[in-house]
């Protein structure tokens, strides 16, 4: 499912987005949580589909049952929308503690318009730092600094 998500991410990087909505489709029937994400993107932005929010939140639901924390801020920017302030600032603390900065960045804007409680920002806050922390290692700095130097030399 990966490399047909990838094939359908270089269709959609060049607009055919009726190819893209299909590599995409195949790979979400095969669980590509990023696929569904994708897909809940087409949905919303109407890239060769027609907006449909129905399939857009059931595409964001199966990514957020994988684990996408994107898919799970944008969730709560939809409940938010929507009037469900309660369940978006749920998603938001979420996706925070799975290392999402833009959640962490709309809980402190939301904590400023007293919509956040001091309690929950702290708890958010504690989270995604042992989130961003759990993923640093020596090989990741290595392979990062790779492709920076990989990036000068062409």
């Amino acid at each position: 499912p990966a490399a047909m998500r990838e094939w359908g991410r270089r269709q959609y990087d060049k607009g055919d987005y009726s190819s893209a909505f299909e590599y995409f489709t195949r790979a979400a029937e095969l669980g590509d949580v990023e696929a569904h994400y994708k897909l809940a993107c087409m949905y919303n932005y109407e890239h060769g589909v027609e907006k449909d929010m129905g399939k857009k939140i059931c595409h964001l639901e199966e990514a957020i049952i994988g684990g996408h924390p994107a898919a799970r801020y944008n969730l709560g920017v939809f409940e938010f929308q929507t009037g469900n302030s309660e369940r978006a600032v749920k998603h938001w603390i979420i996706a925070a503690s799975q290392g999402d900065d833009q959640s962490i960045k709309l809980l402190l804007k939301k904590f400023r318009r007293g919509i956040v409680s001091k309690d929950d920002l702290a708890a958010a806050l504690r989270a995604h730092k042992a989130a961003v922390d759990a993923t640093k290692s020596p090989q990741r700095d290595a392979g990062e600094e790779f492709f920076r130097n990989l990036g000068r030399k062409f």
